[in-house]
């Protein structure tokens, strides 16, 4: 089983026409992806890959069943093109895009829990449901089908993880590349408390980063109300305070969102941390055995 998106959830994609979004939309089809439709202001009637290409996002789901839209958008249309995919009644999306506006994205944030909507992002690559389909950028030959859930900070790690795990064994029910803003639309909590929902996925391999509070907000949930045993790993261990490294979200300031703090929060809470990433794999055998 799988969490947001299966093998039978219709996909639009928004920025189809684009250099990014057709070569995606060609690796997602081949993964098994149900790409319905695309939008692309003024290449309404073009075809891409066979998928039949919309003005507007009210024209793709008139014309079709749409569960869930994954946008390849300029940073400067981003808010504008999510808020158009929620008023168009469709109410799970991904948001690729990077370099978003930290208010764009709190606006985008606000309009998503107005409307019940799911918004993963900015900057994820994507959902992958091994062996069945994927939405964004992360590359499907690095997973292999399994009870192993993945929610990463970070693009890279989460493929590479999961490609650890592959190597002894472990399969994974669904990968999730949350993104690493400052401001996310859906925060570590949410996607543990959909894991924790689904019965096939039987641990959970989170992969957090320093900055922000998140991966002690998921302590506290993790403590209190998650059924399942949960693994985790935080990248930046080196970072020094007051500096940014690589992801808008990765910043430690005054000691607060630091490695350190993270870790113990997470140990407090019965999380196994693992403090090298050739370390999960042997930690999730012990749970799974």
């Amino acid at each position: 089983m799988s969490i947001l998106l299966n093998k039978d959830t219709k996909v639009l994609v928004q920025g189809i026409t684009g250099n990014i979004g057709k070569t995606q939309t060609e690796y997602m089809i081949k993964s098994g992806t149900k790409v319905v439709a695309g939008v692309t202001p003024g290449k309404g009637g073009e075809k891409v890959f066979g998928v039949p290409v919309f003005d507007t996002v009210l024209e793709a789901t008139n014309n079709y069943e749409i569960d869930f839209s994954v946008l390849f958008v300029p940073a400067r249309v981003a808010k504008d093109s999510v808020i158009e995919a929620i008023e168009s009644g469709i109410n799970k999306i991904a948001l690729i895009t990077e370099h978003t506006p930290v208010h764009d994205t709190m606006v985008m944030k606000a309009y998503a829990k107005k409307h019940n909507a799911l918004l993963i992002g900015p900057t994820t690559p994507g959902i992958v449901v091994p062996g069945e389909c994927k939405i964004g950028i992360l590359p499907i030959n690095m997973f292999c089908p399994g009870n192993v859930g993945i929610i990463s900070r970070s693009g890279t790690l989460a493929y590479e993880v999961a490609a650890n795990l592959c190597l002894v064994g472990i399969g994974q029910s669904t990968v999730i590349g949350m993104g690493a803003d400052m401001v996310a639309g859906t925060n570590l909590v949410e996607i543990l408390e959909l894991f924790n929902l689904d019965n096939e996925t039987k641990v959970v391999v989170l992969i957090g980063e320093v900055g922000g509070s998140q991966e002690e907000d998921a302590a506290a949930f993790i403590k209190n109300k998650m059924d399942k045993p949960v693994i985790a790993y935080i990248a930046g261990a080196s970072v020094p305070s007051g500096q940014r490294m690589g992801h808008a979200g990765a910043i430690v300031e005054g000691g607060k969102g630091s490695a350190k703090s993270k870790i113990d929060t997470l140990n407090n809470a019965g999380v196994k941390v693992a403090m090298m990433l050739n370390e999960i794999p042997l930690l999730v055998k012990e749970l799974l055995s």
